[in-house]
């Protein structure tokens, strides 16, 4: 008789500060995972703004950090009780949460990465098992912490040809995955944060849906040319990067005192993303043959559009095309870091981040 295959949460709120996904995923004995059921909520503004203001210095920020770490575990237990509702669970039905926390500073070169939440009361609050902070044991053992998602593409992903993945959330990220060798992966640069970041500014929207707004743009070929020579796309995997270093000051430095319509600047932050991943592919991995690309970038069909146009000769496809939802890609991932959490099986890839070895990613705390 097949025994059940135990159940976990993940949850994932990116880079791009528009809100949090949750999963309930079942999960095998060989790491295979499968989305049973799923929610998303957008964050409050509240939350956003405060989430926002802590990605750079300001006052009182222990203060401050602490009531929004409290705001979102309190928002991912609201999450993750709506999920078990929809889904008819308790939460002895679930094995752990995996919660990434928001990122607020990632700074490796300086032995140190923070993402902030409250895990343990979000344990308090679900009643579950939650394992958080995933990134510094790589980054003790000499890692970058991240990108942690290539392991689980790799288990999810793996073909008979040389594949891809391009997640494309607030930052972008490669795993390459050759059908024989060495799986590598690493940061390529920015995803959509400049692209929102730029909107919100004068448009005050959140993002440009279907990358229409960038459309009405033309390309400002030199502007492209002077982002693109940022020495982070020259640099050599193992690589990571984020709001630390591409924000709109960095944009700001670029244009400089030339005037450039707004809309051009969003086209060329959009070929900025296309092309900084196209190329950090071509370098890195040539013999690729599909692109499966993932994050809440797949909705930009602009952006889309622009990858298949500037590289024909791969077979470019969203990962709903593979069985698993383009936004809910990363936090399927969070529930399968649980998972290995939970195995005490290893789950970074040094290749990947450059630690010293394979490490037992997350801390636990029981519910």
């Amino acid at each position: 008789m097949n025994q059940p295959r135990p159940l976990f949460i993940g949850i994932m709120s990116g880079t791009s500060l528009d809100g949090i996904d949750a999963v309930l995923a079942s999960i095998g004995s060989n790491g295979a995972a499968r989305i049973e059921a799923a929610r998303s909520v957008p964050f409050s503004e509240d939350l956003r703004k405060a989430l926002f203001d802590l990605q750079s210095s300001g006052p009182d920020e222990i203060h401050r950090e602490n009531e929004a770490a409290n705001a979102l575990a309190q928002a991912y237990g609201d999450l993750v009780n709506a999920l078990l509702k929809h889904a008819g669970k308790k939460p002895s039905d679930i094995t752990a949460i995996g919660a990434h926390g928001q990122t607020i500073r990632h700074q490796p070169q300086f032995g140190y990465t923070h993402q902030t939440l409250n895990p343990a009361l979000l344990a308090e609050i679900t009643n579950i098992d939650v394992v958080a902070d995933f990134r510094s044991r790589d980054l003790a053992a000499g890692g970058h912490g991240a990108p942690l998602v290539p392991a689980f593409h790799a288990q999810q992903f793996q073909s008979d040809v040389d594949v891809a993945i391009l997640n494309l959330g607030g930052i972008a990220n490669l795993t390459l995955l050759p059908k024989t060798g060495e799986v590598k992966g690493f940061d390529c640069g920015p995803g959509n944060m400049l692209m929102d970041a730029w909107i919100e500014r004068h448009q005050q929207k959140s993002f440009d849906k279907d990358g229409a707004w960038a459309t009405e743009g033309k390309l400002h070929e030199e502007l492209l040319t002077r982002m693109l020579s940022d020495p982070f796309f020259k640099k050599a995997p193992p690589k990571s990067t984020g709001r630390d270093d591409f924000h709109l000051a960095w944009l700001e430095k670029h244009i400089g005192n030339e005037v450039i319509q707004a809309a051009d600047i969003q086209m060329s932050l959009l070929h900025l993303t296309a092309v900084s991943a196209l190329e950090a592919l071509i370098l890195h991995a040539p013999e690729t043959q599909k692109l499966i690309v993932c994050g809440g970038g797949v909705k930009n069909t602009a952006l889309m559009d622009l990858l298949r146009t500037k590289a024909p000769q791969l077979e470019i496809i969203s990962s709903d095309s593979v069985g698993v939802d383009a936004q809910l890609v990363e936090a399927l991932a969070f529930a399968w870091l649980a998972w290995a959490h939970k195995e005490k099986r290893p789950a970074n890839l040094p290749a990947v981040t450059g630690a010293k070895g394979l490490r037992i990613l997350g801390a636990c705390y029981p519910a």
